[in-house]
């Protein structure tokens, strides 16, 4: 498993959940640049840290350290919903995805 920069990986899932450094920090009850001095390589955050990181995005520590999923709450949510379709109906949306996903390599 190749391992993302923990910075940059709060970076990106903090800019897609539309939320600022300073907001990220005390929502997790941290100092105000908590968070900006792990994004800028200041500082890595402790274990519980991490986890109190991951709860803010809703996700678990595994799919922090995902980074092919720049969505993993979306993800995760899809992936329930997927579960929760008749078989018949799972293939139509694999079917979907595997569209999509060909159409947009073009």
């Amino acid at each position: 498993m190749d391992f993302p920069d923990v910075g940059e990986r709060i970076a990106m899932l903090r800019t897609a959940k539309g939320v600022n450094a300073s907001e990220m920090s005390r929502a997790i009850g941290k100092s105000d640049n908590f968070i900006n001095k792990i994004e800028n390589k200041k500082s890595k955050p402790s274990m519980d840290a991490l986890y109190d990181i991951c709860k803010f995005f809703n996700i678990t520590p595994k799919e922090f350290f995902d980074d092919g999923a720049d969505e993993p709450e979306l993800l995760r949510e899809m992936i329930l919903d997927y579960k929760r379709l008749p078989p018949g109906e799972q293939h139509q949306i694999a079917g979907l995805a595997k569209t999509l996903a060909t159409k947009g390599l073009r």
